[in-house]
């Protein structure tokens, strides 16, 4: 089986995420795959995906931070500047973390581990809405 289609996430305040849930919720084809691989590719150039300790919310605040710190909003010399001083410094830790996430998928669930999560790292403090293309393959 084959299967593609875009799901559209809310939007989110500058921070990491969880999105496990939305993304199973959204694809209910999951669920009819024993065996296959479920990728995942954020159609945006300012936030990011990925595969983190999701049981701890300290973990995103952690992240957050360390986040913020490697690429502040504020770093003098930027020049992509046009749709605000966060913008560029999004566009490096999207870079940075990634925007495509490949999971297998096991008995009609995404095959993750005891605490991982799947994470939408939103790098801008006013991103909006944000598209995953989600393609299923397996039987």
């Amino acid at each position: 089986m084959w299967h593609q289609q875009t799901v559209t996430l809310p939007a989110h305040p500058r921070g990491f995420h969880r999105i496990t849930d939305a993304l199973v919720k959204a694809l209910p084809e999951i669920a009819e795959l024993r065996v296959g691989l479920l990728h995942l590719q954020l159609l945006h150039t300012s936030a990011s995906l990925t595969l983190n300790e999701s049981a701890d919310p300290d973990v995103r605040h952690d992240m957050a931070l360390f986040a913020d710190r490697l690429a502040p909003a504020n770093l003098s010399g930027l020049r992509h500047t046009l749709e605000g001083d966060d913008d560029m410094p999004a566009h490096v830790l999207a870079s940075l973390f990634g925007t495509q996430l490949t999971l297998a998928i096991r008995d009609g669930r995404p095959a993750l581990g005891t605490w991982q999560g799947i994470w939408l790292g939103e790098h801008r403090e006013h991103g909006g809405a944000r598209r995953v293309l989600a393609t299923l393959n397996g039987e």
